[in-house]
């Protein structure tokens, strides 16, 4: 093998072994997992076509450029979801069972750093918003980073996070409801839709619960969000009734919270997720968007 070769094999090497953690900065500025997928790819382009030598921390380097390139295609999806057809949520990221390698720890912290509450909270930050708490918080950026990275002073940065950081509070209080709480109630949940018991239902649920239903454009959903425990019930077990019987509900991790796939005639429709206080469920996320879900394992 002569130098060149080397070379490339030893920086091949040396990106996928810090490939995973990229993909985790680009999804959770971006909220999709199609799209996180470009910015690494893109990012891996780069790294082709750079001077190595100029480079003394190649993860430094892959996480400002991924977080770069994010904010960048952040702002082109904006554009896009302005005209999106009814709410837009994340792109799930589903396990059908317990990773035997995680532990109820990593689980929970998984969960408080992806969950889909929270990334349907973060669109409502800037790009440059996003991004900048993100690495700070889930990534342990510094400000003189940030500053580097956003091309301000530290002060402007530490400002930035400081905002992101109480608009997050506000809107995303961390209840830390037990897993075993929230697994139970999307079980209770489940077997209440698949028993078409109304009153199941609601007891499942807050009386002001928040239902969000993503299809896109593509299939039917809710075009706007739905509130309130009997409005969510009559949708829910309408979506049901229309099943005619083919209907399955499958637990799952979704973003590493229990949630559930639902499954008609064997092919998958929905992917649901909950946010959960107080021993109910106070809002469902429910992902029909037949391209969200295409890198669904059953």
């Amino acid at each position: 093998m002569n130098k060149n070769d080397t070379d490339q094999a030893f920086g091949e090497e040396a990106f996928e072994q810090h490939r995973a953690r990229a993909f985790k900065v680009a999804y959770r500025i971006l909220g999709s997992v199609a799209d996180a997928e470009d910015v690494v790819q893109e990012a891996w382009l780069r790294w082709q076509n750079t001077d190595r030598a100029g480079i003394r921390n190649l993860e430094a380097w892959l996480v400002t450029t991924v977080a770069r390139l994010g904010i960048d295609q952040l702002r082109s999806a904006r554009a896009r979801r302005e005209i999106y057809v009814g709410p837009w949520l994340p792109e799930p990221i589903v396990e059908l069972a317990d990773a035997p390698d995680a532990s109820p720890e990593d689980r929970v912290a998984l969960a408080d750093d992806i969950s889909i509450a929270l990334l349907h909270m973060l669109e409502r930050l800037s790009p440059e918003e996003r991004a900048a708490f993100l690495l700070h918080e889930t990534f342990d950026y510094g400000y003189g980073e940030l500053a580097a990275l956003l091309g301000k002073s530290e002060a402007a940065c530490r400002q930035t996070v400081s905002r992101a950081r109480k608009r997050v509070r506000d809107a995303h209080p961390r209840f830390n409801a037990d897993a075993r709480e929230h697994r139970r109630l999307a079980t209770a949940l489940g077997s209440a839709i698949a028993a078409a018991n109304p009153q199941a239902v609601i007891e499942c649920m807050s009386e002001d619960v928040v239902f969000y239903s993503d299809g896109g454009g593509k299939v039917i959903a809710a075009l706007n969000p739905l509130y309130g425990s009997e409005n969510v019930s009559r949708f829910l077990l309408g979506v049901a009734r229309k099943a005619k019987g083919l209907m399955t509900l499958r637990p799952a991790l979704v973003n590493g919270e229990p949630g559930l796939l639902l499954l008609v005639d064997e092919k998958l429709e929905t992917v649901v997720t909950f946010a959960v206080d107080g021993g109910c469920i106070t809002t469902i996320y429910a992902m029909r968007n037949p391209d969200k879900l295409t890198r669904v394992q059953l």
